[in-house]
Order: structure tokens, then sequence, then C-alpha cells
């Protein structure tokens, strides 16, 4: 017979003695290669697999100290990957059903057929193999690309980009400020997907979404009875996070006899169903978001100030996009890219004269605003290049029926704008003289060639727009700034 060559892990939990000792003799002589562990005792082992690394559990479900089926749940939270085969000497249908709806891989009966059991055992370690391999494979992809939704590289973008990479690296709870439409979900998820928790999935919860009446039940769950339409007990979203994070949404509207149960699972990390007078630990981390001013809402009695400081223990800004105006460039072009590739739509940009105007406006909705003005020019112009006819006029133009007032800025601002504007139009005029030809641009300029890269990229000006049919040598062209990683 075949033996198994992999180095894999099991442990045998049974308040047998002599059973483990048999088991163990068995599956040694069957798998070579293979490390196994044996206990008596449920909290022994729960301090074993957080130790080190295990494959396969084959657990008792008749144990003295805690039953099978919750030593399985805590084993499961230890470590989401594990795989688990049942087993009892008081076997049937329902016991079997039972075990699998609770997350068991398998079931075997005393006493084992020896057939069986190593088959089970070798399907087992097959299966958590697998497991672990797409787990590992699906981390690799996230840790690569946790900022792949993330588009800017202004310094405040970049200052935000270090500091959720600082903070995944704890297990603190933090707290995301900054307007709405600034990107503070896709803030909390990088977090997540950076930090320890993140073989687990975050769970997020709106909280101005839910009715008051039925919020403090979907976070803390509920028992069979607690109130009326309460049909069946529900866990509640702290239990489903355990192990893992949990996003409070718009923390700042959430009705304060809630904020007083939030209070306590953060102070003690114990959650307590409605209807039910039993508490349960939990493992939880938070990330609470909001776009509300917390202070005033402390003066105004309407958010517990004892709660913001346990939220409050480290605080991300989402910067609005009055903050990274050159970035507007990159996110204008981001989004057609997008949205052309969500209506099947050949490849479309904005003219320069649009993307002028987008970075000048004010942008109350922020991202999430131009995200759709940007949509709905590229839905409705008929032409590749869209013009700055196709753009929304912002709400408060539409409302008044005339150009909103512009205020006076510093002279420092006006006069940075007004050279960027006469360099834009330059350069651009001076690509579409030689074609796109960067040398020849280069040289009637009296710049470097380099010089003249430079220009073009703190810009966002991209010559392949410019060139002509047979204009230019081949690869005479500065690098195209879009096909640079986002961060």
């Amino acid at each position: 017979m075949e033996k198994e060559r992999q180095e894999q892990h099991v442990l045998i939990v049974d308040d047998q003695p002599d059973l483990l000792q048999g088991l163990q003799r068995m599956l040694g002589r069957e798998f070579t290669g293979l490390a196994i562990s044996t206990c008596v005792d449920a909290r022994q082992a729960l301090d074993m697999v957080a130790a080190r690394p295990v494959d396969l559990v084959l657990l008792d479900i008749q144990m003295p100290e805690m039953n099978g089926f919750e030593i399985l749940r805590k084993l499961q939270r230890i470590d989401g990957e594990i795989t688990v085969i049942m087993m009892t000497g008081y076997g049937s249908i329902e016991t079997a059903v039972e075990a699998i709806k609770a997350g068991a891989y398998d079931f075997i009966t005393k006493p084992f057929d020896k057939p069986g059991l190593f088959r089970t055992v070798r399907k087992g370690l097959e299966h958590n193999q697998l497991v672990r391999e797409n787990a590992n494979l699906r981390l690799r992809v996230r840790e690569s690309t946790p900022f792949a939704d993330f588009v800017g590289q202004s310094k405040p973008m970049q200052r935000l980009y270090h500091a959720i990479r600082t903070t995944a690296r704890t297990d603190y709870t933090v707290l995301i400020r900054g307007e709405s439409g600034t990107g503070k979900e896709l803030t909390a998820r990088a977090i997540h997907s950076l930090s320890k928790r993140r073989r687990r999935p975050m769970l997020m919860v709106n909280c101005p979404a839910i009715p008051e009446h039925l919020l403090e039940s979907e976070l803390f769950g509920h028992r069979r009875g607690a109130f009326t339409g309460a049909d069946r007990d529900q866990k509640g979203l702290f239990v489903e996070a355990d192990g893992s994070t949990l996003c409070l949404d718009e923390i700042g509207d959430v009705p304060v006899a809630v904020q007083t149960k939030l209070l306590r699972v953060l102070q003690e990390h114990e959650v307590k169903p409605v209807g039910s007078t039993r508490v349960r630990t939990v493992d939880v981390r938070i990330i609470a978001s909001t776009n509300r001013d917390l202070e005033q809402k402390i003066r105004d009695r309407t958010f517990r100030e004892d709660l913001f400081y346990r939220l409050n223990v480290v605080t991300l800004h989402t910067p609005a996009l009055a903050e990274i105006r050159e970035d507007i460039p990159l996110l204008v072009d981001h989004f057609t890219r997008k949205v052309c590739s969500e209506l099947n739509l050949p490849e479309k940009q904005f003219s320069l004269e649009a993307v002028e105007q987008l970075v000048e406006r004010d942008w109350p909705g922020n991202v999430r605003e131009l995200q759709n003005v940007i949509r709905g020019a590229v839905l409705f112009c008929p032409h590749d290049v869209i013009s700055a006819r196709y753009l929304r006029r912002p709400a408060q133009e539409s409302r008044s029926g005339r150009h909103r007032v512009h205020r006076v800025e510093q002279y420092k601002v006006a006069k940075d704008k007004t050279i960027s504007r006469f360099t834009v139009r330059y350069v651009s005029e001076l690509l579409e003289s030689t074609g796109g030809n960067v040398s020849r641009a280069a040289e009637i300029s009296g710049l470097t060639r380099a010089a003249l890269q430079k220009i073009m990229r703190r810009h966002n000006i991209v010559s392949s727009r410019y060139r002509q049919k047979g204009a230019g040598p081949p690869g005479d062209t500065a690098p195209d700034p879009h096909r640079e990683e986002k961060g």
C-alpha cells in the first residue's frame, strides 16, 4: 500500500488514553512522515492548536469538560482552515448531520473500521492541503494588491497609504474620519487585508441603514422569542466576526442606547444577545468610520464621550478631493477606463479642457461625485474624446441658473494654477505640432528630453494621444503615467 509522504500534523483528542495510543500506532504505521499528537483534555487541545500548526483533528464528541461541538467551534476560531473529523461511539444519522452542519469535514464511529478510518484520514489531509493552498494563494493576491482600488500619488494619499500599512500591523481599534465619498470603506478593507486577521473576511454594517429597533439585534444577536418576529436564535455580527474585523460604518449615527452596549463590547470583549442572560466572549477588531463631527455630537449629548475615546485609539483621515486636486487627472483616467469597460464601449478620453474644468471644480461629493460625473459624460458623449460640453454642471450652478462666483484665492495658489494651465496648454500644442514626437518637441522647446518627460508626467500628459500615423520614430514617446502603479 502506498504510504503518505506529506509532513502534516494530526491531533487526536479523546478522554480514553488506551484509544489514543491505539489510534496513534495505527496511523503511524499507515502514514509515514506524519506528525501525530494526542491529548485527553479539551483545553490542552485548544492550546496545542494555538501554539503550532495542526492540519487535521480527530475529535471525540463525548468529552467530559466540554462537548466536541463546543471544542469544534473554538478550534475554528483559532484556525479557520483546520480540518476536523468527529468521532463517537454513539453514531447516528442525526449526529452526523449535526457535525457536518457545525463545520466538521467528516464523521466516523467507534469501533473503527481500519480501511474506512485510513480512507477518511487520507481524504481529510488532502482536503486540508487544498484548503490551505487556496487560502495562501488568496492571501498572496491580497498582500500584493492592498491598494489596487486606490488612485492617487499626492502627498495626502501617500500619508494615507503609510498610515494604513502602519495601523494594519497592530490590533488597535481604528476610527476613520472623512467626508462622504472619500474612500473610508476602501481604507477599512485595506487595513483588514494587511492585518493578521486577513484570513477571515471582514464584516461591515451600515449603521444608519438599519432601523434602530433592529440594530441591537443585528449587532449582538437575539434569542428565540426575545421580541415579536424572533422565531429563531440569531448570532449577531459580533459573533460572526469573531477572530476577524467588524467595520461599523457611520458610527456617528448609532442611537445612544446601542452605544452603551458597544462600549461594553470594547471594554469587556463580551456580547449579550437580546433576550439572553448569558454573555459570550468575542475577539473582534473594530474599525469605525464617520463623516460626522463627533466632538459636536458629544457636546449635544447625542454621542457618548467614553465611547468616543474607546473608538479613537488610532485615527485615520481620508482626504477630501479638494486636498488632492493634483490626483484628479489620474482619477479621471481611471474612472473613464472603468466606465468604458462596464459599458463595453471603445476606450474614450477627456479633452484637456474638460480635465482642466474638472480640476477647477468644487467637489462637495468628493470622489463619488466625480465618478458619477464621468459616468454621465462617458455614457452620453458619442465621440472618443469627451469635450467639456458633456460635463454635468455642479448642483449649485443648476439651481441658480448661473455660474457660481469663485472665491478669491491666495496669490501663490492662483499663480501656481495659472502656471499649470499654461504648461499644459503649451506642451499639448507642442506635442500636437510634432505628432507626439517627444525628441523633436524637446528640441523645439529648448528643453532636454528628460526635462520634458518629467513635465509631462507631472501634468499627466501622454504623448501617444498626439501621435499621428507615421510621425516620429518608433518608441519616441514619453512613458505612459497611466501604466504606472497607482499605489
